[in-house]
């Protein structure tokens, strides 16, 4: 099946309340590649980069050379899907004139749109991207950058006061110019109530059924990841069957079974007669 048709900020836009849409992570060329290939619509540099790739504890520590490192790869590896970076811890919170100056780079460097953690707090700095030509993803819920201040990785919006904390959010994003908003560990009731309600699409991770899309990590959906989140689906063995190349790899080198005699390039013969008169007559100098 061929997956021809570029996707756009409109087009992102134009699927609210229509066919799901289908966001993954990559970190590389050859991952995004691959995304083009299977027709996904939206490809995340997450900085899930942190964790997940570069052996962080969580994504704090990620840097605006480190993401854009990995935007210009992933750029290389794909052309059909919509492309947006995280911006990373500290990237933006300083001020709208760093938030412009950082989205701006990740614009120049391939990235087609950003996206950025918070609810009402950054509504300012959105609305001034927004107004400086900038796509702007919004994510409200669990926000990986204030695990430090929630005390780790756990569910938002659990109680009334909390869904109504993150419904304000999102309303607030839309109103000051994202097109999607992603929504992270919260409760499905809760995002079906801001999905119903907003006029851009909600990509969920960890919300349920009722968005109008969906995220994942790579690592996870493919089975590479050793402990996985408890809201992923794996659709694939990565890890065993990563194991089980490796492990090919090793016994195949150690028994002498690979590579094959014929496994290099062969010198013609009279090329390789005149290689060994070469050697014999620097062996007689040495």
């Amino acid at each position: 099946m061929a997956f021809a048709t570029k996707m756009t900020v409109p087009g992102v836009r134009a699927r609210k309340g229509g066919k799901a849409l289908t966001c993954v992570t990559a970190y590389d060329a050859p991952t995004a590649a691959l995304l083009d290939e299977a027709g996904v619509d939206l490809v995340l540099v997450g900085d899930s980069v942190g964790n997940v790739v570069l052996g962080y504890e969580s994504t704090i520590p990620v840097t605006m050379d480190e993401m854009v490192h990995h935007v210009r790869a992933v750029r290389r590896g794909m052309s059909r899907a919509l492309l947006i970076a995280d911006m990373p811890f500290l990237s933006y919170q300083p001020g709208t004139e760093e938030a412009i100056r950082n989205a701006g780079r990740f614009l120049k460097e391939g990235a087609e749109a950003v996206k950025l953690e918070g609810g009402p707090e950054v509504a300012g700095t959105v609305a001034a991207l927004v107004a400086a030509g900038i796509p702007v993803m919004g994510h409200v819920g669990l926000m990986p950058q204030r695990l430090r201040l929630l005390g780790g990785p756990r569910s938002q919006g659990r109680d009334a006061a909390s869904a109504a904390g993150i419904w304000r959010g999102a309303r607030a994003l839309e109103r000051a110019g994202v097109f999607a908003i992603v929504l992270e560990s919260v409760p499905s009731e809760l995002a079906r109530r801001v999905t119903r309600d907003c006029a851009v699409p909600t990509v969920g991770i960890g919300a349920g059924p009722f968005c109008d899309g969906q995220v994942l990590v790579f690592h996870d959906l493919v089975g590479l990841t050793a402990s996985p989140p408890p809201f992923a689906k794996a659709w694939g063995r990565g890890r065993l069957e990563f194991r089980r190349a490796l492990a090919g790899y090793r016994r195949d080198v150690e028994s002498g079974r690979w590579p094959s005699a014929r496994g290099g390039a062969d010198l013609p013969v009279a090329e390789l007669a005149e290689l060994d008169a070469m050697i014999r007559d620097l062996g007689d100098k040495a």
